[in-house]
This record gives structure tokens, sequence and C-alpha cells, in this order.
């Protein structure tokens, strides 16, 4: 006489399908998590590196270039002072004629300045290569 199987033989085989369904469910989720995680990184990385290119070309592309030189007020009355302000990128050196002061690259640098008379002023801006560009502007002395 036969006798039927016990009740752990006939649930054994549905408790492995639903261990292994919940193993193959497990994988899964880590899986899609880490894709995921890793795409966002991905996403934010990219997004870096096109803030950087937009900054890089709104300062001048890395280039040798001339931003800004301005004077502030452009006309001054005798005794009073005025702000000479530059910006320049790609640059290795920089100097103002006539000398106001020892200058060093920047992107935006602002000086104070006093002509007794009306005064031409020339921005030089050179690169490591040798290269020099360079800019000028007016300051009025009104007596």
């Amino acid at each position: 006489m036969d006798q039927p199987p016990s009740l752990l033989r006939r649930v054994l085989p549905w408790i492995g399908i639903v261990v292994c369904v919940c193993a193959f469910y497990d994988g899964w989720v880590f899986y899609s998590r880490w894709k995921s995680n890793r795409d966002a990184e991905q996403a934010s990385k990219q997004q870096e590196l096109e803030r950087d290119r937009r900054t890089l070309e709104l300062l001048g592309g890395g280039g040798l270039k001339i931003l800004d030189f301005y004077a502030s007020p452009g006309a001054i009355r005798l005794g009073q002072h005025a702000d000479i302000c530059f910006g320049v990128t790609g640059a290795a050196r920089v100097r103002i004629e006539p000398p106001v002061e020892q200058l060093h690259p920047a992107v935006s640098y602002c000086m104070q300045v006093a002509p007794k008379r009306d005064t031409d002023y020339k921005l030089f801006a050179s690169n490591s290569a040798g290269h020099t560009i360079s800019q000028s502007l007016s300051i009025k002395v009104i007596r």
C-alpha cells in the first residue's frame, strides 16, 4: 500500500518556486536602483560639463581676450578719482599705460586713479605664447 505524499513533499516544489521568484524580484530591484543611480550620476556629470562649457564660453572661450576695459565715471573734476576696471581671459600678463599699479590677470578687477589732466589709458594683455592685444580708454578732467 502506497502512502500519499506528505504535506511537506507536496508544498516543497511550490516553496522553491516562490523562493526563486522572490530572489529574482530582489535582484531586479537592486539592479534597477543601481542603474537608476548610475544614470542620474551620469546626467549630473553631463549637466556639470555643459555648465562648465557655457561658463568658459562666456569668459572668452579659453583664448586671449579682453572682456572689459572701462572707466567710471569717464569724466572727473580735478582732484577727484575714477575707477578703471578690466577683465581678461587667457592672459599671462597684463599692464596699463601709463602705469597705475602692479597688475595681474583677472576676470574682473578695478582700481582707482586720479589723473591731473585728460589721460588716455591703454590696457595690454599677453599670453604665454607672446600674443598681445590691447584696448584704450580716456578719462576727461574738468577744471
